[in-house]
């Protein structure tokens, strides 16, 4: 079992010093959220939101994911980073490879990429991207991802997405794990047939275990039972060991957690985090392990 924590509404100021408690501790990673903008005229539906909005405010911070992750590796050591989740098909395929292979290389093959397709036209719209094909282009720009890593001239045709011959450096330097984010059944049948994992959100208990199945019967249907497939979620039970070692049996192979929620903090420093990480540490982690 992996134990991650998430960068969502934390203060981009303490992104970096937490990021090097976490790696001291024993975590295994961080994960990145990502929005560009938050419109003043927002007619998208937020998904499962009675109020069809975001559960945010407008400021709320969303740096961008591969500055962070940059960031953070350069003062960690093991920590590994990924995504919850990138809306990558919102960016051209060649921005997207640029990113994620500078990160890889920089953090010493310490990334993955979970990508979503995301909710929010407008985002799209700003970047210059088609909203209504995502899914179809997010399909295609996974393989092609894979093809423009390999290194050396690299080329890339199909449907949605045209690279001439070319070299784009530098290359990682081993393949980059690709995930895929998103609840529909489109979204866990692309996670099995083209990708390495699947991350999801907070689940109580049985509705995690309902997204585990559906993933088992898939990778069953796609004949990939004896494949690695990471399944990366939270759980909205009590933290214990117990509750870890039975999500680990179930096939959930690493966990999202955030040692200080709920706990009693004052305000301030950033190293108040510091001992709500360490005690998940001692009490979770290292009786899991």
């Amino acid at each position: 079992m992996q134990f991650w924590s998430g960068t969502a509404f934390m203060k981009t100021s303490e992104i970096v010093p937490v990021a090097r408690m976490l790696d001291e501790a024993g975590f295994d990673g961080m994960l990145c959220s990502d929005h560009m903008i938050y419109p003043r005229e927002l007619s998208s539906p937020y998904p499962d939101s009675p109020s069809a909005k975001p559960p945010w405010a407008p400021e709320t911070a969303w740096p961008d994911c591969w500055v962070q992750i940059g960031a953070m590796a350069a003062v960690t050591e093991r920590l590994r980073f990924s995504n919850a989740v990138y809306v990558a098909p919102a960016r051209p395929l060649l921005e997207v490879a640029k990113l994620v292979a500078s990160a890889s290389v920089i953090s010493g093959g310490r990334v993955s990429l979970a990508a979503g397709v995301g909710w929010m036209r407008e985002e799209y719209e700003l970047m210059g991207q088609e909203f209504t094909n995502r899914g179809k282009r997010l399909d295609e720009m996974i393989p092609a991802l894979r093809a423009l890593w390999r290194g050396g001239w690299v080329s890339w045709s199909g449907e949605y997405y045209q690279v001439p011959e070319m070299m784009i450096e530098p290359h990682p330097p081993a393949p980059v794990p690709i995930l895929c984010g998103g609840e529909s059944d489109a979204a866990l049948r692309r996670a099995v047939r083209l990708c390495d994992g699947w991350v999801g959100y907070a689940y109580g208990w049985d509705e995690a275990i309902s997204y585990v199945d559906k993933l088992t019967k898939l990778r069953h249907e796609y004949g990939r039972d004896s494949e690695p497939f990471d399944i990366i979620l939270a759980l909205l039970e009590p933290p214990s060991p117990d509750l870890y070692k039975k999500a680990q049996d179930a096939g959930i192979t690493a966990v999202m957690c955030a040692p200080w929620m709920g706990a009693e903090l004052p305000d301030g420093d950033v190293e108040r985090l510091r001992e709500p990480i360490e005690r998940f540490a001692e009490n979770i982690i290292g009786k899991v392990r």
